[in-house]
Parts: C-alpha cells; structure tokens; sequence
C-alpha cells in the first residue's frame, strides 16, 4: 500500500435517506479509527456535512478524496459518487435514494476489486428501492458474490457468539425445498475455513442448528434432519471438520449451549438471527467465503429513526473494527500459511517456490 500500513476501508453510505451517514459519522468521531485505518466514505460530502451539521458532539472533519491513494494521515475522506442536487429526505424511501446508494457501492466495490482499498464496510440500502435492471439482488451478500465469484456465506459476528446460515433471504415456504446435503456441507467447509483463516482458530467446534422443532422428534415433525442434515455433518466431520448436532434451536440458546462452540450454522435467516439478535443488538454482518473483506452493522435503514440524532452507531463501530480485524488476521495467517522455501538453482539463478 505505497509504505502505509494501515488498511484503507472503503465505506458505502448506504440510503442517504436512512441512518447511514449518521452511524457512519458518530463511529468515525472516535479518533482511534484514523489510528488503525484510512476511513473512505462513498457518497456525497454535501450530505454528509448536513448529517454533521445536525449532529452534537461531532468534532469530525470530513476531506474531500478525488483519488483513491492521495490520503494523508490521521484524515476521514470522503468519494463523491452522485451529485449534491439529489433530493434528501430522511426517513422516506425513494427511488432516487436507492439509485444513490447503488452509485455509492458500485465505487466502492471497483476501487475494492481493483486494490485500491482493503476491505467495504456497507451502510444499509432499501432493498426495493436499489432494484434496477441491472441490479436484481436480495441483498449485498449476493451482488458481492455475483462480482467476486466464488461461494459466500452469510455470517454474524458478536462477542458471544457466531451464525452463519445454509439459506439467506428466501422465504420460509422454500427453505426446506432448498435445503440439500451438498449445500450444508459446502457451507461448513466455507465457515471452517474462515474461522481458521480469518478468526485464527485452528480446530473450529460448530454446532449446526435442525430445520424442524425438537429436532424432528424422530421424524414425528419432519425427516429433513434424519434424510439431509444429519447425513451433512457426518460427511463433513468425515472431511475433518468439528462440527456436531442437529440440535433443535430453542433449547440451544434457551440453555446457553452455544457457547461450547466457536460458531453456530442455522439452516436459514430468522432461526439464526433471532437468537443471534436477542444476545447481541450491536453485532456485525460479516460476509465470509469470499476473496475479499466486507462487514455491514446488522441493522436496517431504520426510516422511522432516521433524521432524528438519535441512532446507535454501535453496530457500525463493531463493523468497522471488524473489517480492520478480519484484514489484519487475513494478512497474517496467509503469511504463515505460505510456502517458506525458496530452492535457488546455482545453475541459471532461477528461485523456485
């Protein structure tokens, strides 16, 4: 990174309308950031000096960043991805707003693919008003996936604990149609990997959650645990991963069971992140599986907040955090993991690895 150690984190502000810039500034007023990163906020300087403005206690300087590699120290930038005349509007969700955010992470992701930055921090979108023809995803996990390639999974990060889940958005009458042994078990190869990669730890514990209530009661409520999930994870444990259950989701977190695990696969979105949500409101969405680094807050646009000062910026700290963790445990245990021979043939002076 031309002599600068520390990562530059691309952050996407999301629907301008929302909450974004808000948690995006409020966590940034923190003076430690600019410590142990170069923060990059893609949207609009205009409206992000407008948030300020109306903000207490934000002692933030904000400095405008034409080119991506031109930042000094100790500074927030900020991209300009769409004009200052955009219509804005806290708290009420617009097409325009949508199309800004689309503008925002479409910079982002090429300056990202292009190794300018290191990692993306996501403020949240609407996901109705950033459908276009050229954008037709359920969320940002599965545009990411679409540009970087590859198998993503979606994860949550929190002190106590981490879910990943077998299905994202999808509507709970398809989840058991789409639930199959190859999936669980290449979403636990995916979480292994990034536990060890990405978490350094080097023999993951996982417990991976049923479909049906009480397990399937022997398949009194269903047999997708006997015919799919059970299957899955003794073909994966076969592979070498740690990964134990199916156990029925209440009494798992009712009995606190997930903390004898360094991570948790429910087998779709509300299963995993009720429990995660009701242990951790300020925890981070982390996008694993991937070439590259991204975490959003695990919070929406929150229109009804939104405009109104009062919105926690928890979420996006712990994002933020993570991002510049996730890089720095990346950076590391891809170092130690690389071959460190180096054969030199006397003969021609040619290395080989």
């Amino acid at each position: 990174m031309e002599g600068n150690r520390k990562p530059r984190i691309a952050i996407s502000a999301g629907d301008l309308n929302g909450i974004g810039y808000e948690v995006i500034l409020k966590a940034l007023n923190e003076p430690y950031f600019t410590e142990i990163c170069v923060p990059i906020i893609y949207g609009n300087l205009s409206i992000a000096e407008k948030v300020k403005n109306g903000l207490e206690d934000i002692t933030l300087k904000l400095t405008p960043l034409q080119s991506v590699g031109e930042e000094k120290e100790n500074h927030v930038y900020v991209v300009n991805c769409y004009g200052d005349d955009v219509p804005f509007e806290p708290g009420n969700p617009t097409r325009e707003a949508g199309q800004c955010a689309l503008a925002s992470l479409a910079k982002a992701t090429a300056d990202l693919r292009d190794g300018k930055v290191q990692a993306l921090v996501t403020a949240p979108f609407n996901k109705d008003t950033v459908q276009t023809d050229k954008f037709q995803y359920p969320g940002h996990t599965e545009f990411l996936q679409t540009v970087f390639g590859g198998k993503s999974l979606m994860m949550f990060v929190g002190e106590s604990l981490r879910i990943a889940l077998v299905t994202n958005h999808l509507p709970i009458s398809e989840i058991s149609s789409a639930i199959t042994q190859d999936m669980i078990v290449e979403k636990l190869n995916i979480l292994n990997t990034t536990l060890q990669r990405d978490f350094t730890i080097r023999q993951p514990r996982i417990a991976v959650l049923s479909l049906n209530p009480h397990a399937g009661d022997n398949g009194l409520l269903g047999t997708e645990e006997a015919e799919i999930i059970k299957p899955a994870i003794n073909t994966a444990y076969e592979q070498g991963i740690m990964c134990f259950g199916p156990y029925a989701a209440d009494g798992f977190f009712g009995s606190a069971n997930y903390q004898h695990f360094d991570a948790v696969l429910a087998m779709y979105h509300d299963q995993g992140l009720v429990g995660f949500k009701s242990l951790d409101m300020s925890g981070v969405n982390y996008t694993a599986g991937l070439s590259i680094i991204r975490t959003s807050p695990d919070h929406g646009t929150a229109y009804d907040i939104a405009g109104k000062g009062v919105a926690d910026a928890e979420s996006m700290r712990h994002a933020i955090w993570c991002a510049v963790d996730r890089w720095k445990e990346r950076k590391i245990n891809d170092e130690v993991s690389a071959n460190p021979l180096i054969v030199t043939d006397k003969h021609n002076n040619k290395k080989e690895e």
